[in-house]
């Protein structure tokens, strides 16, 4: 089993890898031998995170990359392949959210999610489905969506909106691509206790919304190590197109 879970042979790229899960999947894959290239708009945590990694013998470089700037994407890519190579992995998991209810969200609220959330980690992964198709790679794209995108609460729709987007758009790409040896699939976590949101757990409204989870607890950031592991690796070399959804029974409800 452990050869089917080897990313050994893997360079992964991760956006939004400075906090939260992005930081949690560049640890867990690097421990397990992957080259990590750790993307985000700040590179100070990234610069730290690539030198924790490589203290414990592993492999990471750090790179700048806003993924709402469309522009900047290529350049992104170019800087992670002289680093450590051609990208094999991609995981899309930088995102935003602007908590308001529908009719106080403006224009510009919108355009911030929507470019963030679905737009960037469209044309990220269509360029690096390009590049692969153009080296006769195989390639594997994991796209981090959210219960939220099969499913709603107050107050995020545009959030919400954008990770439908993404489910979808995982589905069409896969399709698209399958032929080129690519798979597309996405991770739909739960509700996942990150530094961002730690303290509204404790809070009346965290504890509510924690008791509608049928595990009765909100999720860690390890919790999602397996499923990061098996989408990342050659274990799922017959998926694509398929959502894998780590909620604690969330969307049972």
């Amino acid at each position: 089993m452990s050869d089917l879970f080897d990313v050994s042979k893997e360079i992964i790229l991760i956006t939004g890898a400075s906090q939260g899960l992005g930081r949690q999947f560049a640890r867990v894959l690097a421990a397990h031998g992957a080259a990590v290239v750790l993307a985000a708009r700040q590179t100070a945590k990234l610069k730290s995170l690539e030198e924790e990694i490589k203290a414990k013998g592993g492999r990471a470089a750090a790179v700048q990359m806003d993924v709402a700037d469309i522009s900047g994407i290529a350049q992104a890519l170019d800087a992670a392949e002289a680093a450590l190579g051609p990208v094999t992995v991609l995981i899309n998991n930088a995102g935003i959210a602007i908590e308001k209810l529908s009719t106080e969200q403006t224009e510009a609220d919108w355009d911030a999610v929507i470019s963030a959330n679905l737009k960037g980690a469209y044309f990220l992964a269509t360029e690096l489905a390009r590049r692969m198709m153009a080296r006769k790679q195989p390639g594997n794209i994991i796209n981090v969506a959210s219960v939220l995108g099969q499913g709603v609460l107050k107050a995020v729709s545009p959030y919400a909106i954008s990770k439908a987007g993404m489910i979808q758009g995982t589905k069409a790409m896969a399709l698209e691509l399958a032929g080129n040896n690519i798979r597309v699939n996405a991770l739909a976590p739960g509700y996942i206790d990150t530094e961002m949101n730690h303290d509204f757990w404790s809070t009346p409204a965290g504890e509510r919304l924690a008791k509608r989870i049928p595990q009765r607890r909100v999720g860690a950031e390890s919790d999602l190590d397996g499923a990061i592991m098996l989408l990342a690796s050659n274990a799922s070399r017959y998926m694509t197109g398929t959502v894998v959804t780590v909620d604690g029974g969330f969307l049972l409800n």
